[in-house]
This record gives C-alpha cells, sequence and structure tokens, in this order.
C-alpha cells in the first residue's frame, strides 16, 4: 500500500490494483475511471480490434443486468457514462453528482467484473462495430489519417487500426472475446482514477468492496518500438477535395523532448496565428483547414500536417508546408514567437484541467505511462525551460527528406508524389 500527501493520494490493494485519487472541494461532482494498462498496440495481429470489440460488448449484458438495464440505468444516475478505447490504453468513466457515486461504481465495477459475451449480444455488435469501420471509410479526415498511420508503421501493431476489420472481427466469438478479457483485465492490468469531491479513504473502501476479490495474476503484454517508412500513398477517391497528410518521426511521449516538440508543434501549426495557417489559408487561401498535430507513444511517435485543398493545389499546399519545415531547420525562431507558442500552450493545458473528468484522465495516464504523478508547477516550468536552440535542434532532427512520409485522398489523376518536388 502507498499513500501520498496532498490532494493525490494512491493506494495499491494487495492484489495489484492502483487506486489514485484527487480531492477538489470546490465541485459537487466526481468522476471515476476504471483503466486497463492496455490498447490496440498489444494485440496479435489475428485479434485486430478485440480491445475495442471488447468495449463495446462490456455494456451489452452482465451476470446482474441486462443491455437495457444498463443504458436505463446510466440515464437514471443522470451524469455520464462513457468508455474509450486507444492504441495503448482503454477507460470506462461516469461522471456524477458526488452523492451518486456510489450507485455509479457499482454500474462501472459491474460492466469489467462479471461481463457475459452472450454470442447474440456479440453477434449485434459485430455488426455495430462494421458499420463504425464503414463510417471510417466515408469520412475522409478520418480515413487519411488512417491510411497514412497503417503505411508509415507497416506491419507493426501501432499501424494497425484500432476497429481491426471485417474479417478479424467476424472471429470473435463467445471464447476468443472471453479468454482475451480473462487475460487482459487482471488486478495488475487495472487502474481505478478519481477526481472531484472524493474522499480517498472512503474511495478506497468503496473500490475494493467490489474489486480487491480479483485474484492477482501475471498478465503478459508485449510491445515493440515500431520502424516507420518513407511511403507516399496516392488514394483514389471520389471526393470534391483532396485530403493530405505529411508525416514524419517525433519525439516520444516519454522523451525529454516531448515538450519542445509540442512547443514547435504549436508554432509551426498549433492555432491560427501559426505559421502554417497564416501562410496556406490567410495568405495564399489555399485551403479551409489546415494544422499540425502530435501523436505520441510510449516509445515512438509522429508529427503530422493535415491540410483539405481542391486536387490543383495539393502540390502548392505540400511545396509551402516544406518550406516551413526548412524554415524551422535553418532559422532560429524569435523570442516573441517562442513565448507566443509556450503560453498558447500552457493555457490550453490549464483549461483543459478544469473539469473533474480531465483530472480524473490525468491522473490515470500518468500513473500508466510515468509511473508518478507530475504537478501542473512542474509541467508548466519544463515548458519554460525550452529555449530557441532547443526548437531549432528538434526540428534539424525530425524534418529530414528521408524521413517524411505523404499520404492523399481524392481525385488526383496522375500526380505522382514520389516524382514531386519534395525536398526538406
Amino acid at each position: 500500500m502507498v499513500e501520498q500527501a496532498g490532494p493525490i493520494k494512491q493506494t495499491i490493494l494487495d492484489n495489484g490494483l492502483t487506486i489514485i485519487s484527487e480531492r477538489m472541494e470546490h465541485v459537487r461532482s466526481a468522476t471515476v475511471g476504471i483503466w486497463v494498462r492496455s490498447g490496440s498496440r498489444h494485440e496479435a495481429a489475428s485479434l485486430n480490434g478485440i480491445s475495442h470489440f471488447i468495449e463495446h460488448t462490456l455494456f451489452k449484458g452482465t451476470r446482474n443486468r441486462t443491455s437495457r438495464e444498463i443504458a436505463v440505468e446510466s440515464d437514471a444516475i443522470g451524469g455520464h457514462v462513457d468508455a474509450f478505447t486507444s492504441r495503448e490504453v482503454a477507460s470506462y468513466w461516469v461522471k456524477v453528482l458526488d452523492e451518486h457515486l456510489p450507485r455509479a461504481f457499482d454500474l462501472l465495477a459491474d460492466l469489467v467484473t462479471a461481463p457475459l459475451f452472450a454470442d447474440e449480444e456479440l453477434n449485434r455488435e459485430r455488426n455495430v462495430v462494421t458499420e463504425e469501420i464503414k463510417m471510417v471509410e466515408d469520412t475522409p479526415d478520418d480515413l487519411v489519417h488512417e491510411v497514412f498511420v497503417a503505411n508509415f508503421w507497416p506491419d507493426h501493431p501501432l499501424g494497425r487500426s484500432i476497429l481491426g476489420t471485417v474479417d478479424t472481427l467476424a472471429t470473435f466469438n463467445h471464447d476468443r472475446v472471453t479468454n482475451y478479457f480473462s487475460d487482459v483485465y487482471a488486478p495488475r492490468n487495472l487502474v481505478v482514477a478519481g477526481a472531484g469531491n472524493i474522499e480517498h479513504e472512503r474511495f478506497v473502501d468503496m473500490v475494493g468492496s467490489y474489486l480487491s476479490g480479483l485474484k492477482d495474476r501475471p498478465v503478459n503484454l508485449k510491445a515493440s518500438a515500431p520502424l516507420h517508412a518513407k511511403r507516399r500513398i496516392i488514394l483514389d477517391k471520389d471526393l470534391e477535395q483532396a485530403h493530405l497528410l505529411l508525416g514524419t518521426c517525433c519525439p516520444s511521449m516519454t522523451s525529454a523532448d516531448r515538450y519542445t516538440v509540442h512547443v514547435l508543434n504549436v508554432i509551426l501549426g498549433g492555432g491560427m496565428s501559426s505559421r502554417l495557417f497564416q501562410t496556406i489559408r490567410e495568405e495564399r487561401g489555399l485551403a479551409y483547414a489546415v494544422y499540425s498535430g502530435v501523436n505520441a507513444y510510449t516509445d515512438a511517435g509522429y508529427l503530422s500536417v493535415y491540410a483539405a485543398t481542391s486536387p490543383e493545389q495539393l502540390t502548392d499546399v505540400i511545396k509551402l508546408s516544406i518550406e516551413e519545415f526548412n524554415k524551422l531547420k535553418q532559422e532560429p525562431v524569435s523570442e516573441m514567437e517562442l513565448q507566443r507558442a509556450k503560453d498558447q500552450l500552457k493555457v490550453s493545458i490549464m483549461l483543459s484541467l478544469e473539469s473533474t473528468s480531465a483530472r480524473m484522465s490525468n491522473l490515470a495516464r500518468q500513473e500508466i505511462f510515468f509511473g508518478r504523478q507530475f504537478t501542473l508547477d512542474e509541467i508548466l516550468q519544463r515548458i519554460d525551460n525550452v529555449t530557441i536552440a532547443d526548437v531549432q535542434r528538434v526540428a534539424g532532427e525530425i524534418f529530414s527528406g528521408d524521413e517524411l512520409a505523404i499520404t492523399a485522398l481524392g481525385q488526383l489523376g496522375s500526380l505522382n508524389l514520389e516524382r514531386a518536388q519534395i525536398a526538406v
């Protein structure tokens, strides 16, 4: 058992389950989540999509509640019940008035301790996820990201869709789902996080009454860092616009340079004053949507630029983006631009942590990915410590012609990205 001083406290039960909470005395709500320390990157190729499928099917009936009863009770609590699966974690959480927390957690714990995985419900939900896959296919700004990452990290779990495929979904019968659930949903692979008007000792007692009886057992999760490919892909789609994604490797979530790359990202394409927005949209009028983003995992990451533009303007958008990459490599940013990016990043972080659900998520993620809690002051100080030289050094490391990958969707005719004059 481990305890921490201050508003954030942590306890580890004898079976390996981690419980962490943050008391927020000025609110009357509470958010609690049960987090799984694994996601789609931990799946074998033949099981691609099973973590997400389990997330769906946990709401489709337990030994104590039917799927309809789960839905009715979720609404009756008067709060918000939700779940998601990512490449490295899965989460089930509920936000309610503090007085309803025991009833809400009773529902949440039931989902992750007593699922039925009835064949009838599995078949029905398989159709639902199939429709979700089709929806991505019909949403070009989502699809371009899926195609990009599949070709950026080929033949690696991080490059596969979180949703899985129609073929893998077809194999998820009762036995397969039950076996994977039993392997992964072990207490040492779970984190229960809570934030809001919560008293830690009572929170531990409540969680323990449901989950302390889970038997400790080993969890054998395998994860290896991916090797990236500089593929340049054109996918013909009957679209009015061309959807473009340019990307390159960047520091991982746990890298010492993670703060630098986020500051760099703000400068490049993180807002209306960013270089890409000003150049491509405001000065040239080539796109309505243009931005950059960082996708970082524990041992890998990529920085990407997204734009939607007319097919005949695609090459211009690529060239202008690459000009901005080169400027960041070759010319130091100004002190004013650096400070503006830092302030924008810090405000974004501070505002994002005002709700109980955001605080709960922050607790769980820091425990899962870092094994410790970073204070807000510590995070802000690390952002402030980023220098002009740091930004130029990281830009020089990540913006290389040999590293740049490109994916484009649309009616692009004879455009050949391999032959296009693309140099960084």
